[in-house]
C-alpha cells in the first residue's frame, strides 16, 4: 500500500498483498491490474488516521457502519453504501460498528468514467456479489481468463452505480464551527440560530451567512442532516426506533419518521431491509 500512515486503536485483519509464489506485494503500483481487492474486519472503535493512496478506492463495508471524513466532509456508510475516493485525496476512518470491508482499488489508467471527487455510492444487489467474488481473487488474477472478464464486468459495474447525498459538510471555523462541534455531540439539541447568536455574542444574519459559507446549506437543513447521519448509526446499532427520535430531539417517533423518509425515500424502519 502506498503513503498509508494509518494509526489503528484496535484489531484490523488486513492481510498483506502477495504474488502467486507468497512474495509481499508492499506498493499498489507494483500490481499491473486494473483493480484489486482486499477483505479485512475492524472492530468497533478503529480509527485510520489521515492518508491517501496512489489508486483510486471504493471504502465499503458488508457489514457494519464507518465514519469517512474527506475533503471537508463527513459520510456515515451503512452496508447499502460505500464511498469512492480518488487517488491522492487524503481521508480518514472511524469505525462506529465493527466492520467487515472490502476495499476495491482502481488504477490510474483505468479510472476513466469514475468521478473526480469523493461520492457516495449505492451498492446494488449485483455490484456487492461481483465484489464478494472478486475479493476472492489473487493479485495478480490472469486479466485474460474468467476471473480478468469478472474484474472488468465490476469496473462497468462501479461506474454506472447511482449516487448518494448521505454527507455532512464539516465547519473549518468561527462560531460555525463552534456550534457544528457541540450539535455532533448533542443532536437533541434544540437552540435556535438566534439563541446561538446571543451565546456567541454575534448577531443571526453572521450565523446564518457564515453557515451558508461554510458549508452550502442553512442551519437547519445542517443539524437536520447532522442528526439523520446519527440516526443512521444508531439504526446500525438496532437501537429502537422511538429511542433514537428522542435521543435526537424529535417530538414523536413520527416527526422523526416524516424527516427520514422525505430525506431517504424510506422508513427508518425500511432502511437497512431495502433491496436496492
Amino acid at each position: 500500500m502506498t503513503k498509508i500512515k494509518a494509526k489503528e486503536t484496535l484489531v484490523s485483519t488486513f492481510k498483506p498483498f502477495r504474488s502467486d509464489d507468497g512474495i509481499e506485494i508492499k506498493r499498489l503500483e507494483d500490481i499491473p491490474r486494473d483493480i484489486t481487492l482486499r477483505e479485512g474486519v475492524r472492530e468497533k472503535g478503529t480509527e485510520a488516521s489521515p492518508h491517501s493512496h496512489e489508486w483510486g478506492q471504493l471504502l465499503y463495508a458488508a457489514s457494519g457502519v464507518m465514519q469517512v471524513m474527506a475533503e471537508g466532509f463527513i459520510w456515515v456508510i451503512p452496508p447499502q453504501r460505500a464511498v469512492w475516493i480518488p487517488p491522492k485525496v487524503i481521508h480518514s476512518i472511524k469505525v462506529i460498528h465493527t466492520v467487515t470491508l472490502r476495499n476495491m482499488y482502481v488504477a490510474p489508467h483505468a479510472l476513466d468514467g469514475l468521478p473526480g471527487h469523493c461520492q457516495v455510492m449505492f451498492v446494488t444487489p449485483l455490484l456487492r456479489e461481483l465484489i464478494a467474488e472478486a475479493v476472492t481473487y489473487p493479485p495478480l488474477y490472469d486479466p485474460d481468463g474468467a476471473q480478468g472478464r469478472l474484474a472488468q464486468v465490476l469496473l462497468d459495474c462501479l461506474k454506472a452505480a447511482p449516487s448518494s447525498s448521505l454527507h455532512l459538510p464539516v465547519p473549518d471555523t468561527g462560531p460555525v464551527q463552534v456550534i457544528a462541534a457541540y450539535l455532533k455531540d448533542h443532536p437533541d439539541d434544540e437552540r435556535t440560530l438566534q439563541d446561538w447568536a446571543r451565546h456567541l455574542n454575534t448577531t443571526t444574519r453572521t450565523l446564518a451567512r457564515n453557515f451558508k459559507k461554510q458549508t452550502d446549506m442553512t442551519f437547519g437543513q445542517w443539524r437536520q442532516q447532522a442528526r439523520l447521519l446519527e440516526a443512521l448509526s444508531r439504526l446500525a446499532a438496532n437501537r429502537p426506533i422511538s429511542h433514537i427520535a428522542e435521543d435526537l430531539g424529535y417530538s414523536s417517533q413520527s416527526a422523526f419518521s416524516a424527516m427520514f423518509k422525505k430525506a431517504l425515500g424510506v422508513t427508518p424502519g425500511q432502511f437497512f431491509n431495502k433491496k436496492e
